[in-house]
């Protein structure tokens, strides 16, 4: 894959999950009802605690796309690839593991299906030495 392509998508997830997350804690309610999904009132204060860890995942895929941008080091990509790779592939799991025990709605599967392709996306990668074009 060309550099442009790895630097746009590290872009977009890592705005994507910072944006995501940011707003998951400062207003919980309001960022699950954009996302068309819905939860007991007294579990928002829990939310926030996961948009913390959703934020965190953001701010290490915009240091990914900084490592891109200024041609880092290929390992240190490599490092944020399966670090967020480990980290998306449980919330994958454990959301489509919910939705079968009934106990998170189908709209949940979109989180499933975005963390899982980012995870697919980033596997092939590594496996492909894709992150070799971070340094030319």
């Amino acid at each position: 894959m060309n550099r442009s392509a790895l630097i746009a998508y590290q872009l977009l997830i890592g705005v994507s999950d910072t944006a995501t997350g940011a707003l998951l804690v400062v207003a919980p309610e309001f960022t699950l009802r954009m996302m068309g999904l819905h939860v007991a009132s007294d579990a928002l204060v829990f939310l926030s605690f996961i948009g913390a860890f959703v934020f965190s995942v953001g701010l290490a895929c915009l240091y990914g796309a900084r490592v891109m941008v200024r041609r880092g080091s290929p390992c240190k990509m490599e490092a944020v690839w399966l670090l967020t790779a480990i980290m998306r592939a449980s919330v994958a799991v454990f959301i489509v593991a919910q939705i079968v025990a009934h106990t998170l709605e189908m709209g949940w599967l979109t989180i499933a299906w975005f963390d899982g392709a980012c995870v697919l996306i980033q596997t092939i990668g590594l496996r492909k030495c894709w992150l070799g074009n971070v340094a030319r």
